[in-house]
Formats: C-alpha cells, sequence, structure tokens
C-alpha cells in the first residue's frame, strides 16, 4: 500500500498507462460542467473510468461524466477529464486536485482548465467565454496544505505567472483567427454548493473578480507546483445572483454551457493548433 502523494500520483499514472500503450498526451483538459463533450471529438479515443484509476476521486454532480478520455485533436496528444470534483462534495482541495496531477505525471506539459462560471461583470450575457488571466481563492482549504513532497514541487511555488503570460496571447491570437470573441478576467473560487448571496457577489465583484465559480483553483496550484503550465476558460452560464434579480439553477448553468458548445469547442481546436504549430507541446 503507498502512503505518500507522490507514489499515489505515479500508481494512478501507471494505471492509465497500462490502458493508453505507448500514447503519450501533451495537453492535459480538464472539461467542466456541461462542457465534456469536447472529448467526443477525438481520434483513436481510449476511455477510462475514474473508478478504475487507483485513489481517483468520484465524482457525483450532474454533467460531470466521471471519465478521462484519451487520443489526439487537432494535432495534439491529449488527454481530458469529463468532469472533475469538488470541495462541496466533502473532498480535500488536494484530493480535488489529485487527478490533475496525474495528467501532468502522464506528460501533460499543458493544463487547460475549464469551467461553467457565474458572471460578475454585468456587461457580459451568457454564453460569453472569458480566458482567466488571474484568479482569487476564497475556497478555505489549499492543494498544497500539508507535508509537502519536493519531488512533485517546492514548498512556495510562486503564483505571479500562474496563467502563463504567453499562453494567453497564444489563445487571444486563437481566438482572433477563429472568430470566437472572448473576454479577459479574473476568477474567484467559492466553497458552494449554495451560489453567492448578492451581497458576496458587491464583494467580490469590489475585489476585481469578473466571474466566480466553485472549482479550478486546486488543479491550477497543483500545475504551478509540479512546473506545467496552465491555460484557464471560463464559460459564463449566468449573471451572479442580485445583477438580474432572477433565481439561479444547476439547470441553467448547464444549459448555457451546451448552448456554447459550437463556440466553445471551436476556440479549444484553435488552440490546440496553435500549441501544436508554435512548438509549445514539444
Amino acid at each position: 500500500m503507498t502512503d505518500t502523494l507522490f507514489d499515489r500520483v505515479h500508481e494512478a499514472a501507471a494505471a492509465v498507462r497500462a490502458r493508453a500503450g505507448d500514447f503519450a498526451p501533451q495537453v492535459g483538459l480538464i472539461l467542466g460542467s456541461g462542457l465534456g463533450g469536447y472529448a467526443a471529438g477525438f481520434e483513436r479515443a481510449a476511455e477510462l473510468p475514474f473508478a478504475e484509476v487507483p485513489h481517483f476521486p468520484a465524482s457525483h454532480v450532474v454533467g460531470h461524466k466521471g471519465r478521462l478520455v484519451l487520443g489526439t485533436r487537432a494535432g495534439a496528444r491529449c488527454i481530458a477529464m469529463q468532469g472533475r470534483v469538488h470541495l462541496y462534495e466533502g473532498h480535500s482541495a488536494a484530493t480535488a486536485a489529485f487527478p490533475a496531477r496525474t495528467l501532468i505525471a502522464l506528460g501533460a506539459k499543458v493544463l487547460i482548465v475549464t469551467n461553467a462560471a457565474g458572471g460578475l461583470n454585468p456587461a457580459w450575457a451568457p454564453g460569453t467565454l472569458m480566458l482567466i488571466r488571474d484568479h482569487i481563492d476564497m475556497l478555505r482549504d489549499h492543494a498544497l496544505r500539508g507535508p509537502n513532497d519536493d519531488r512533485l514541487g517546492p514548498r512556495f511555488p510562486d503564483m505571479t505567472r500562474a496563467y502563463a503570460p504567453e499562453l494567453r496571447a497564444l489563445v487571444k491570437e486563437a481566438a482572433a483567427g477563429a472568430s470566437v470573441a472572448l473576454e479577459e478576467g479574473v476568477y474567484v473560487a467559492m466553497p458552494g454548493p449554495t451560489y453567492e448571496t448578492p451581497a458576496e457577489v458587491q464583494m467580490l465583484q469590489r475585489l476585481g473578480a469578473d466571474a466566480t465559480g466553485m472549482s479550478t483553483i486546486p488543479e491550477v496550484v497543483v500545475a504551478r507546483h509540479m512546473g506545467a503550465r496552465v491555460i484557464g476558460v471560463s464559460c459564463i452560464t449566468n449573471q451572479a445572483a442580485g445583477i438580474t434579480g432572477a433565481a439561479l439553477s444547476h439547470d441553467e448553468v448547464t444549459e448555457t454551457a451546451n448552448k456554447t458548445r459550437a463556440k466553445f469547442e471551436a476556440l479549444l481546436d484553435a488552440v490546440l493548433a496553435a500549441l501544436v504549430a508554435r512548438g509549445e507541446l514539444a
């Protein structure tokens, strides 16, 4: 029985390799609520339920299939998570981020993290895609809390470039080339599972956040801890509480994410092709 995080990560990676053979992923994708369909377009795909990967937590949220998919898309070798787990399901931040560590251990040098998010910027309508420039962590737990294993990364990782500036520039150019409208802003993670109150939304707006969700940051933290570069994209599925006065629901989140699917997939295809063309995955 393994008893260190390093061993657990590499045991999980070995189980995926046993199923994937000599397929070596270059890009890891974490596909949030309603966005998991992107992996259905992978060429030469192999699938693996989270339940068959040692130490992987199980996802129980609608819109999160809880499956790894390996294959090629837009010329890039990819491994995608169709869904993720969240702290509000009872997991620690470290547990929620464990699958992201496995993607990186398998060879992914770039991690593309996506989510469905509530809009804090009143100028952005539902269906807007937002490139994450930076984030604010309000989750009340941290993915690196506890003893550090130097084999995975340093005790105190720098987060100045949490979302790689050179890759953000690449994404903006790729979006323009594909005629996909793209905003850029700051994402804030709240613990959930309740949506924010109108007073909390006002607080988050004053802090400078443009979108709010309940995920993503633990995965970004461990990616930076392990030396991978990160691209983050939020799909604004609704305007946050108090902006319109309407009640919020998870059905609205998944419905808007599904409606935005074509635009979202066009953006990711353009980004993957640009990463390959510019040698960012070599």
